[in-house]
This record gives structure tokens, C-alpha cells and sequence, in this order.
């Protein structure tokens, strides 16, 4: 009950039409209940009582009434499905907002596959539910209690016979419907883990195909199929075999009933007319009884999609803003990191104890080797990970005390990984900045040394990107990705290893470009690439997650550490390369 009354509250805004939905129920129920009154005196009064017509008086009285029946229930349906659309509508956005609005910290952990099984698969299976479930329990209860008060009225004895069956069809409901919801959990569970497994084969089929694994993706999709083929057809077996059992409880009921009425008509004690009212009345409870079966069933997938929907809709952000949040204006860019440690979950410390300050307009290079820290603490500046110990300021202020908004405004990050969506060139580079001008996105490309590029394509910045960026090259796709930070104009900036996937050409024009935008910016840069370390103001060797060194190029080289065995192994070629380009006049 806590899941579905946590269900309910989704269908408060629209309570009226709710309020309506249940009118036409009622108003249906109603009618239904009229037929068998109508037809018992028919038969007492037309044909035992030989009144021919009363007989059509009663036939007119039997289809108006089932006519009236059917077009409440039509309303009924046609409001029910709107309210659960209404509703799904409602949790779909509250669930992609939420998802939105979580850090890196749950990204990290959840699998893209069962977020997106929770927004379909379950969101639909709550949405049958609330279409279904919820009018169909409120016209159960009504029908139950009407014709069990008309039974007890008409003859006692009789609806007892006809009422025994109840708690038996109930126990048997609340039975299946706690082995359906386990096995509606399990069904649930299988259906995210399989769209996981399509989702990586499709994201890395040209790694499928490279090592010609489709048969092997094919098996592994194949298995997690099978788990919710298997849970399937164990929910419907248990809802196959109930179904029976209820009809059969019904079928027994109705006999005595005929075998004890019968009795009671041939001593003169009840009318044919109202045995057959009687029987009537009792095959309508069937219905409802049925119905119980079905429910529990369809409740029982709700409840299991609902803790689904709610573990994601209940988990809270753990970067959070102040209650009272600074708006950040254009920052000068003054960063400051002070004793700043940083773990991920329970797991040992990545950053320990890290203190270094960029002055406005200082380009600050972080060199290290692979895992020894250096993204942690870039990623630390924008908040998309919340410091352990210590503290971050921007301009002297803490920046758990700006609003997130603000903040990265003023923070343009540039990732290694670069993401880009189904959409055009030009799209794809105002996406931080919607309202820019075709001229303003074309400066920014023009910076980044893509506009040539683009230029040549057929349709220019009209040209589409396939999914993921899939139709440009990995150095394209970093030019656009610079070019779209670029674009909203920021006072810090953050490259991590932004020219990691582009040709020594390439990166050479990029390198010329970005030292004309790094003008006046902050701008912190993971780098492997010797003619940003070389440029830079401030150069962070971090090695287990401490800064070991710092200083210039050249006074690094001098102190003979761990920097200098670093410039060994991976800077000293490209400076005998860039010798080699000096002197061939090219720089």
C-alpha cells in the first residue's frame, strides 16, 4: 500500500476528472444492476402472470438500461485512460528530471539500460495500473457490496451459499498476488538488464564487428531475453491457474444455489422470477470475484515497477546548493584549492591533501600519470564531485556557496570523452548557448580551427551529426567539442587532454589558436602535450593523488624529479619534433 498510495499522489491534479471517472462508474454499476430486477419481474408478472405487455415494457426497459450502461462505460474508460496518460506524462518528467538533476556519483554506479527500462517499461506498467487497476478496484468494491446487500434482501439463506465463496476467492488473490509481485520484480529487473546488454552492443557494435563477436552479443542477449520470457510465462501460470480455481468456487456456489432455490420455488417459497433474479445477481458477482485474480496481478507488476520508479525518484542529489545561494556575475578567475582531500564512496582516497592556486589570466598545466588523480580535480571545480575535506574558491568564495548555475557559467570544461548529439553542427555547438548568432557559433569554430572544415560540408552548419558524433573524425569532434565551449565565452577554462584524439597537424593549429583564446582566461589543462606544458604558468605534477611538484618547465627540468622522468618518457619526441619543424621553417 505505501508504493501505490505513493502512486495515487501523481493522480491529485486531476482529482476532478477522477471525481468524474467515478460518477460513470457508479452510474454504470447502477445500470447493471437494474437488468436483473427488470427481468425477474418480467418473468413473474409477463410470462407467469400472462401480461404480453409487460413483456415489451421490460425488453425496452432492458436495452435502454444497457444502453445507458454502455455509454457511462465508455466515459468511464475514455476518462481513465486520460488520467493514467496524464499521470505517466507526470512521473516520465519528474523521473528524467530527477535523473538529470543527479551528479556524476549515481551515473557512475547506475547502468544507462535499467534508467531506461524504469522510464518505459515500468512507467507503463504503472500507467495500466491507474488506467486499469485503480476504477476497475473502486467498481469491484461498489459491485460487491450492492449485490450482496440485494442478495441478503431477496433470501438470506441463498446468499450465504452465494457469499461463502468470497474469502476463498480473496485468500487465493492475496496468495498469487505476493508470489506475482516477486516474480514481477525479477521480470522487471531482466527487462533493464536486457536493455543494457542491447544498448552496449549497439553503442560498440563497431567493437562487435572488429573482433566478430555478433554471435557472442547475440548469445548474451539471448540469455537475458530468456529471464524475462521465463518470468513471463511464471506469472501468467500462476494467474492461468487461479482464474479456473475462482470460476470453478463460482461454479459450485451457482449449483447450490439452483439445487437449494429450486427447492425453495417448488414449496412456494420464492417466485421463478426471483430465482432467476437470484442466479443472475450471482453470475454478476462472478465478475467482480474474476476480477480479483486479474487485479491482484496487475497490482502486483505496479507495486514492483513503482519501487523501481521511487528508488530513482527518492534518491537525493549529493551536490546540493546553499539555502542561500551567490550569484556568481563574470568571475576574475582567481581559483584557490586548500587542503583538499576527495574519495569516492568507501573506496581510498584519490586526492589527498591538495593546495594550489591559479591566478586570473594563469594557464595551469596538471601532468601525471594515467589514474594518479589529475581529472579528480578538474572535475572538482564545476562541483560535479563535491570535496571530502578542505575547500575550492572562485574569487575568494567557496563555491558550495554559489548557485550551480552561476557557477557553471563561468566554468567551460572541455572532456576527453566528447559527447556529441543527434543533431547539426550548429546545434551541437550553441548547445551551451541556444541564442547565439550563426555568427558568434561561427567565430567560435573558427577558434577551434573547425569553420574550414564545416564550410566544405554539403548543407555547412546545416549539416547533421549522426548519433554520438558517429560521422566526424575523433579530432573533428574535439574541434566542435572546443568550439562549443568556446562559445559561452567563459572566464575558466578546462581542458582535459582536449587535443588528445587530433594529428600533430591539427593539434599544432588548435595549440595556435587556443593560446590567442586563453587570453585573459584561467585555464586549467590536463596535458601530455609539451607545448602546453611549456607555455604554461604553472605546471601541477600529481602522483597518487598528491601534488609532488610544481613550478615551470624548465625549473622542473632542473630539479631532476619526477617531472623529469615524465619529460623522458613522453614529452622529450615531441620536442625533438617541433626541433625538427623549426627548423624546417615551419614554426
Amino acid at each position: 500500500m505505501r508504493i501505490l498510495l505513493k502512486l495515487f499522489v501523481f493522480l491529485r491534479r486531476y482529482r476532478w476528472r477522477m471525481a468524474g471517472a467515478f460518477l460513470c462508474l457508479m452510474l454504470s454499476s447502477g445500470f447493471s444492476l437494474v437488468v436483473p430486477q427488470i427481468v425477474g419481474r418480467a418473468i413473474d408478472t409477463g410470462v407467469s402472470g400472462g401480461q404480453g405487455s409487460f413483456l415489451i415494457l421490460a425488453a425496452l426497459a432492458v436495452i435502454a438500461a444497457s444502453a445507458l450502461r454502455g455509454t457511462f462505460t465508455y466515459f468511464q474508460s475514455y476518462l481513465g485512460e486520460a488520467i493514467s496518460a496524464h499521470a505517466a506524462y507526470d512521473i516520465r518528467n519528474a523521473m528524467y528530471d530527477r535523473i538529470q538533476h543527479l551528479g556524476f556519483d549515481f551515473h557512475d554506479k547506475s547502468e544507462t539500460g535499467q534508467l531506461m527500462s524504469r522510464a518505459t517499461a515500468d512507467i507503463e506498467a504503472v500507467r495500466w495500473f491507474l488506467s486499469f487497476g485503480v476504477l476497475r478496484v473502486a467498481q469491484l468494491a461498489v459491485m460487491l457490496l450492492a449485490i450482496a446487500t440485494m442478495l441478503v434482501i431477496m433470501n438470506w439463506s441463498l446468499a450465504l451459499i452465494s457469499l461463502a465463496c468470497l474469502p476463498l476467492a480473496a485468500l487465493r488473490a492475496v496468495t498469487v498476488s505476493r508470489k506475482m509481485r516477486a516474480v514481477w520484480m525479477r521480470v522487471q529487473q531482466s527487462i533493464g538488464d536486457m536493455g543494457t546488454v542491447l544498448h552496449e552492443a549497439l553503442s560498440g557494435i563497431r567493437v562487435v564487428k572488429a573482433f566478430h563477436r555478433e554471435d557472442y552479443e547475440a548469445s548474451r542477449f539471448a540469455a537475458r531475453a530468456g529471464e524475462v520470457y521465463d518470468g513471463s510465462v511464471e506469472a501468467n501460470r500462476l494467474y492461468a491457474f487461479n482464474t479456473p480455481l475462482v470460476v470453478f468456487i463460482l461454479a459450485v456456489a451457482t449449483g447450490l444455489i439452483l439445487l437449494w432455490g429450486g427447492r425453495q420455488v417448488v414449496a412456494g417459497r420464492l417466485t421463478q422470477g426471483e430465482l432467476t433474479q437470484f442466479l443472475l445477481y450471482a453470475l454478476m458477482l462472478a465478475m467482480p470475484v474474476r476480477m480479483l485474480g486479474y487485479l491482484s496481478g496487475v497490482a502486483s507488476r505496479a507495486i514492483s515497477a513503482g519501487e523501481r520508479i521511487f528508488e530513482v525518484l527518492e534518491t537525493q542529489p549529493t551536490i546540493r546548493e546553499a539555502p542561500h545561494p551567490v550569484q556568481l556575475g563574470r568571475a576574475r578567475g582567481h581559483i584557490r584549492f586548500e587542503n583538499v582531500s576527495f574519495r569516492y564512496d568507501s573506496t581510498g582516497s584519490v586526492l589527498e591533501d591538495v593546495t594550489f592556486e591559479a591566478k586570473p589570466g594563469q594557464l595551469v598545466a596538471v601532468v601525471g600519470a594515467t589514474g594518479s588523480g589529475k581529472t579528480t580535480v578538474i572535475n572538482l571545480i564545476p562541483r560535479f564531485y563535491d570535496v571530502t575535506c578542505g575547500r575550492i574558491t572562485i574569487d575568494g568564495i567557496d563555491i558550495r556557496d554559489l548557485s550551480l548555475s552561476s557557477l557553471r557559467r563561468n566554468v567551460g570544461v572541455v572532456q576527453q570523452d566528447v559527447f556529441l548529439f543527434s543533431a547539426s553542427v550548429h546545434d551541437n555547438i550553441a548547445y551551451g548557448a541556444p541564442d547565439a548568432s550563426r555568427d558568434r557559433v561561427a567565430a567560435a569554430a573558427r577558434a577551434a580551427h573547425l569553420h574550414d572544415f564545416v564550410a566544405s560540408l554539403p548543407k555547412g552548419y546545416d549539416t547533421w551529426v549522426g548519433e554520438r558524433g558517429i560521422t566526424l573524425s575523433g579530432g573533428q569532434r574535439q574541434r566542435l567539442a572546443i568550439a562549443r565551449t568556446l562559445l559561452t565565452d567563459p572566464p575558466i577554462l578546462i581542458l582535459d587532454d582536449a587535443t588528445s584524439s587530433v594529428d600533430t597537424e591539427t593539434e599544432y593549429q588548435i595549440q595556435r589558436a587556443l593560446t590567442t583564446v586563453m587570453l585573459g582566461r584561467t585555464s586549467l589543462v590536463i596535458a601530455h602535450r609539451l607545448s602546453t606544458v611549456k607555455r604554461a604558468d604553472l605546471i601541477l605534477v600529481i602522483e597518487d593523488g598528491h601534488i609532488v611538484e610544481r613550478g615551470r618547465h624548465d625549473e622542473l627540468l632542473d630539479s631532476d624529479g619526477f617531472y623529469r622522468r615524465v619529460y623522458d618518457m613522453q614529452l622529450r619526441d615531441q620536442e625533438a619534433e617541433q626541433t625538427a619543424r623549426y627548423q624546417e621553417g615551419r614554426v
